[in-house]
């Protein structure tokens, strides 16, 4: 059997004969053989060599972009691992990365995700070896990437000012909403902003789960006194989604103590949840108490207007992706879930239509994302919107199934009909019953009528594009 020695000077000869270079031309034209030349060259063939870590045996693959980087570690992430393992043994894990993210020359070793000021200070303080506590922010989520509306400002706003400000008049700050509305991005948001204002603090961050699972490790290692001074001897402390310590009544007893200390002396706390302190079961009064007295900030879920700007946003941030109004207004109507869904929606629609070859329209969006949209689709009734109809345009609700033929009556109806063809799963027959017994060939000339006014009538297209929004919203 070979001694470990032995091995080692084996591996190191291969990796002399087949250096990276080649295996890498070797792989590519293995990949593009066995994927398909369109998506090897649209996806596959921008893919560059990264840095090497010989002692971890650690390969990056760069990606022009972040977006790109994401979807190749999803889509072809194990086949990449295989083929270098196979081709180069030495090679014992594959990285994709983000050019942006490819590590520069340096003598200390730069902390993966953590900002550029803060960088230095914690490599210097680690003695140039990453420190194990150090957090491992996303530098996706900062400030300058959150798109701020009505439903989430005060959220905003109070994060910002905690994590810039030298004095705040609250503390803790505690943020809760549903999940996907952004509430871990405002986290890491603080967690950067406060490093790179004070390049020489001490930040933790870790969810409530981490926190009750390596306090029971230090009480199983008799380490508690290390536990305490870690989170204690925070300058900021976040805690992420502290629902999860319900029930778990030593954890809790902990993370009181660890809360007063840090308050106490001073130093910043925040903490998200899922839910206000005051619907949060299972949780010790005095700590709800506690939570209650800093600010508490709700993040609602994004309206239309919201949702509308964070898709421009996102789509500033895929070059190459050409998506019409008219869908960008379909997505921001159709998507209501979460923010997070709405961004996997804009990845996914970005990832087809670069595979396909095809242009992003309406179809192709209601083709690629069925699945979604049927799951974000609220039941909108006829009744309903026969009520915004005749609202919106002024006349009695019973007008909609009368007898009455001028147009100040005909077009509102018209549009009631045709946006019940659009937004109910209603046949023909069923609309024209709901609107006085009519037949179904009188629904399809309304729904033809309208659209051919709305192209031409753009006062007519604004008023259905706000009663859309209103019946979707």
């Amino acid at each position: 059997m070979q001694g470990e020695g032995e091995a080692v000077r084996n591996l190191e000869e291969e990796a002399k004969t087949r250096p990276l270079d080649a295996a890498w031309d070797q792989i590519r034209v293995n990949l593009r053989r066995d994927c398909g030349a369109r998506a090897f060259d649209g996806w596959l063939k921008p893919a560059e060599l990264g840095s090497f870590d010989a002692d971890a045996g650690e390969l990056e693959i760069a990606m022009p972009s972040q977006f790109m980087a994401d979807w190749v570690k999803s889509h072809f992430g194990d086949r990449l691992q295989l083929a270098w393992t196979s081709m180069l043994p030495i090679v014992k894990s594959v990285k994709i990365i983000a050019s942006a993210e490819a590590p520069k020359p340096s003598p200390l070793l730069v902390l993966e995700d953590t900002p550029p000021a803060a960088q230095a200070a914690n490599a210097a303080s680690a003695g140039g070896k990453r420190d194990p506590s150090a957090p491992n922010f996303d530098l996706r989520y900062r400030f300058e990437t959150f798109v701020v509306g009505k439903a989430n400002e005060v959220a905003a706003t109070a994060a910002q000012t905690l994590a810039n400000a030298e004095r705040v008049s609250f503390n803790p700050l505690f943020i809760h909403g549903g999940t996907g509305r952004g509430k871990t991005h405002l986290l890491h948001a603080i967690g950067q902003a406060f490093l790179e204002a004070n390049p020489s603090a001490k930040v933790v961050s870790m969810s409530a789960e981490k926190f009750m699972v390596e306090f029971v490790r230090a009480l199983r290692e008799n380490d508690t006194i290390g536990f305490k001074h870690r989170l204690r001897s925070a300058d900021l402390l976040l805690i992420d989604d502290v629902q999860f310590i319900a029930g778990k009544d030593s954890t809790q007893e902990e993370f009181f103590h660890t809360m007063n200390e840090i308050i106490t002396a001073g130093r910043r706390l925040v903490i998200t949840s899922d839910r206000a302190p005051q619907d949060l079961d299972g949780i010790a009064p005095r700590i709800l108490s506690r939570l209650s007295w800093g600010l508490v900030a709700d993040i609602n879920p994004a309206d239309y207007e919201l949702r509308l700007n964070i898709i421009n946003a996102k789509l500033d941030a895929l070059p190459g992706v050409e998506m019409p109004e008219d869908v960008v207004e379909f997505l921001a109507r159709r998507i209501t879930n979460s923010i997070r869904e709405l961004e996997g929606a804009l990845n996914r629609i970005a990832a087809y239509a670069m595979m396909t070859g095809r242009d992003i329209d309406v179809p192709f969006v209601e083709e690629v994302l069925a699945n979604v949209l049927r799951a974000n689709q609220r039941r909108i009734s006829v009744d309903e919107i026969q009520t915004q109809v005749a609202e919106h345009f002024r006349i009695r609700k019973a007008e909609m199934t009368s007898a009455r033929r001028s147009r100040d009556i005909a077009r509102p109806r018209q549009v009631a009909m045709y946006l019940s063809k659009q937004l109910t799963p209603k046949s023909l027959p069923d609309i024209g019953r709901r609107f006085g017994g009519r037949d179904h060939t009188t629904v399809i000339h309304a729904v033809k009528q309208i659209e051919r006014l709305r192209a031409a009538d753009a006062e007519l297209d604004a008023d259905i594009r706000l009663l859309q929004r209103q019946l979707e919203g």
